[in-house]
């Protein structure tokens, strides 16, 4: 008989969801999305799953005490579970079921004390089990995904994953078991296979440009900033030049360089995410990496708006949106699919732990920056600058605005703009780190690399050189830093390093969609 009683199964056994209670949060989560009108086939859509085998339907499940019936019911069946079977249910428990069964979009199954509590449910649910397990019933209490692939074999075995299963790898472990069965699709194309005529162009490759135009316009202002600093229209909008903003303030030069190199470098950050989603994911038919795109740019591209309240209009800021936001439509215009999966052999347990564990961070460390992202548009919108900004110029806005009417404006876009694309950043690594963490997608690993570096580095660096090096203004930046270095360090082993040979059989396992 299993074991009906929710406790941890192992340490650090799912670092992302948790053990008890976060994975009742995300059935709870889960199930509360389920619930809404149409949002079973939306979560199956975002998050690109797959419909299990036909033969599957009655034979493929969870076993759930009462106490998370209501959750489980509502969020298993969009991930794949065909039935869930509650108990033990007893006198005192029997209105609980009814009320957890009512409206379910899947069998429901209720394992009873006895006879009489099997009699008050027989309206309410679509099965009873009474007493022992039977022979056909296999109950799982570890998540290997070969063991129930191998089970689910056998037309005749009806395969149970107990709480333990779900504690240890979440809701999405019926997906990673479903694809696991799937049959790999043929290899991704190469870009060998774009044809010349752009109108036959892949969603793929315009996303491919998306990534690297915001790459390319990264270095160009970098380039524009350690060189002329200001351009033609800067020098008009100002009515001064560069030897004039030093008139003004000897630091402000400075100042407008450490923006600006600090947003490039966020630009050649979303560029090196948006390059690994198009050519690691939608060009391999995932779902979820086009939907990260598009809610990524559905963040960052807005941004060119924010002269409706600064009243400046940067014209590359403006050049950059033309080129690149049509071809943004272009590659997020359709769902790709179906998806090349690569089937890999189960990973050792210690190397998922610490993926886990650098996924959490991952997640949090995204998080962080679209916090920060938002404080900063906040902050570029209304008062420009914090208090170490002030500090390291050494005088106030006021004595700025004085000086030249137009350069608060000026200096606000930049603060506004940068931390737009922080936040379409942080929702980039969000979402990568939720859905792209699987086995041996090495391009995961080196995108997030990429964003890594550009960012950190180009923003620890100008603030170094041009000694703006206040502790509580960096503060962010250490943590950050900090974070994505340990984070990528504790997951490169299971997403980059090659698996040791073995069967193929677990797919994507470890997938936390």
């Amino acid at each position: 008989m299993p074991d009906w009683t929710y406790h941890p199964l192992r340490p650090v056994a799912n670092a992302l969801v948790g053990e008890r209670r976060a994975q009742r949060w995300a059935l709870r989560l889960l199930g509360t999305l389920s619930a809404l009108p149409g949002g079973a086939a939306t979560i199956r859509r975002v998050f690109d799953h797959p419909e299990p085998p036909a033969d599957w339907a009655d034979r493929f499940g969870a076993a759930v005490p009462v106490s998370a019936a209501r959750e489980a019911i509502r969020a298993l069946p969009p991930q794949g579970a065909g039935f869930v079977e509650v108990g033990p249910v007893d006198a005192t428990t029997v209105a609980t079921v009814r009320e957890a069964a009512r409206g379910r979009r899947c069998r429901v199954l209720a394992r009873v004390t006895d006879e009489g509590v099997a009699a008050d449910l027989a309206d309410a649910v679509d099965d009873v089990l009474v007493g022992e397990t039977i022979a056909d019933r296999r109950y799982l209490t570890d998540p290997d995904i070969a063991e129930a692939v191998r089970a689910l074999a056998d037309p005749r075995t009806t395969v149970v994953a107990t709480p333990d299963v779900l504690i240890a790898a979440g809701p999405g472990w019926f997906q990673r078991v479903i694809e696991a069965a799937a049959p790999p699709v043929s290899p991704a194309p190469t870009l060998r296979d774009v044809p010349l005529d752009p109108r036959r162009w892949p969603s793929w490759f315009w996303s491919l440009l998306v990534g690297i135009g915001m790459i390319v316009a990264g270095l160009g202002a970098a380039a524009i900033t350690l060189g002329p600093v200001l351009l033609w229209y800067d020098r008009v909008y100002l009515g001064t030049d560069v030897d004039g903003l030093h008139r003004i303030n000897h630091h402000l030069v400075h100042f407008l360089q450490h923006d600006r190199i600090t947003m490039a470098g966020n630009m050649i950050a979303i560029g090196s995410l948006y390059t690994g989603l198009a050519w690691g994911g939608i060009r391999r038919g995932w779902a979820w990496a086009r939907t990260a795109l598009l809610l990524s740019g559905l963040v960052g591209f807005p941004t060119l708006f924010y002269f409706l309240f600064i009243g400046f209009v940067e014209p590359l800021h403006v050049a950059v949106t033309v080129v690149l936001f049509p071809m943004f439509l272009l590659g997020v215009r359709r769902v790709p699919g179906p998806p090349c999966r690569r089937l890999s052999p189960p990973c050792p347990e210690r190397v998922r732990r610490r993926a886990l564990i650098g996924q959490l961070l991952m997640v949090g460390t995204g998080v962080g920056v679209v916090i920060g992202g938002i404080v900063i548009s906040t902050v570029g919108l209304t008062v420009v600058f914090v208090p170490t900004d002030l500090d390291f110029l050494r005088t106030d806005s006021d004595t700025l605005r004085a000086a030249n009417a137009n350069l608060l404006p000026f200096i606000a876009h930049d603060r506004a703009g940068f931390g737009g694309a922080l936040v379409a950043t942080g929702v980039g690594l969000v979402l990568i780190g939720m859905w792209g963490w699987r086995q041996g997608e090495a391009w995961v690993w080196w995108s997030l690399l990429g964003a890594a570096t550009a960012s950190s580095v180009s923003a620890l660096a100008v603030h170094f050189l041009i000694h703006y090096t206040a502790f509580v203004h960096l503060l962010p930046v250490y943590i950050g830093t900090a974070l994505l270095i340990v984070a990528l360090t504790l997951s490169r082993a299971f997403l980059v390093e090659p698996p040791p040979i073995g069967p193929t059989l677990s797919a994507l396992d470890n997938d936390t969609s």
